[in-house]
């Protein structure tokens, strides 16, 4: 019975001392409250979902107590408040201010983080134009650099991945568009961008299997079956492969590795680690 007393007291402190804060809040000037204060209305404000409201207060420290401890925590508070905000470019802003101010700080991490991410999680909205992929794929770059055994280094190399990924589905989207208008040059073109620049992620298959369809439409059987053979000894348990061998027996031919185009040199080096 005292414990629940006791619970209930605590409860009754914590909503005056709650209240009071708001009534400081819209009566006292910013310039009357302390670092501490102010962060505390940062984070009470944060817990609102009080995004922008949030940022504001934890800038103000900057601003009131700058090169403090509080100003410091408050940095990095304002750069994620920005962020919950989706207010991309002032989350940038400020994450990069406390790497500049902060570069050994135990957040450094999290502030490089959160710049990735104001790249990152904007990658859906960009449609064609990729300046913003690439920017993210530099930033979570110099996150896995920099901060190799921090706890974000991990998820940065998934969301490296997944960004480059990206990229080159984008070619391949751009790529089809163009074997589908029977622009089979410039379709070429779009695939072997992915097959060079994008060995790594899972575009490559489909982007081989393509090359066999768009050289076999231009009558290009050698390089067909170069592709083929790309494909058939780095991809074999993929059902592009299998479609390939499909596309390739029906125009009377298997996949083949000789010709000295770009597809021998790209065997030479996926295949038998020959670079020259």
């Amino acid at each position: 019975m005292r414990s629940r007393h006791s619970i209930l007291l605590w409860i009754f402190v914590t909503i005056i001392v709650g209240c009071s804060q708001l009534e400081k809040e819209s009566t006292s000037p910013i310039e009357t409250y302390s670092a501490k204060e102010i962060y505390d209305l940062g984070e009470m404000n944060l817990n609102d979902i009080r995004y922008e409201k949030a940022a504001e207060y934890f800038g103000e420290i900057e601003r009131l107590y700058p090169y403090s401890e509080w100003a410091k925590r408050g940095l990095i508070m304002q750069a994620f408040s920005f962020h919950k905000a989706t207010d991309y470019p002032n989350s940038r802003s400020s994450a990069q201010r406390y790497i500049e101010f902060y570069p050994a700080a135990e957040d450094a991490a999290y502030a490089q983080y959160i710049l990735a991410l104001s790249y990152y999680d904007q990658i859906a909205e960009v449609g064609r134009d990729q300046d913003l992929t690439l920017k993210a794929l530099e930033e979570l770059r110099l996150l896995i650099e920099r901060y190799p055994d921090s706890e974000y280094g991990a998820e940065a190399k998934i969301k490296f991945d997944l960004a480059f990924d990206y990229l080159a589905a984008k070619e391949m989207e751009v790529g089809r568009y163009y074997l589908q208008k029977g622009y089979y040059t410039s379709a070429i073109n779009r695939f072997r961008i992915v097959v060079q620049d994008f060995q790594t992620t899972h575009q490559t298959p489909e982007a081989l299997y393509r090359l066999v369809e768009s050289y076999l439409s231009l009558g290009l059987k050698v390089e067909a079956q170069l592709a083929g053979a790309v494909l058939a000894s780095q991809y074999a348990s993929t059902d592009w492969h299998n479609q390939s061998i499909i596309l390739l027996n029906g125009n009377g031919l298997t996949p083949d590795t000789k010709g000295n185009n770009w597809l021998a040199q790209i065997y030479r080096q996926m295949i038998k680690g020959q670079w020259l």
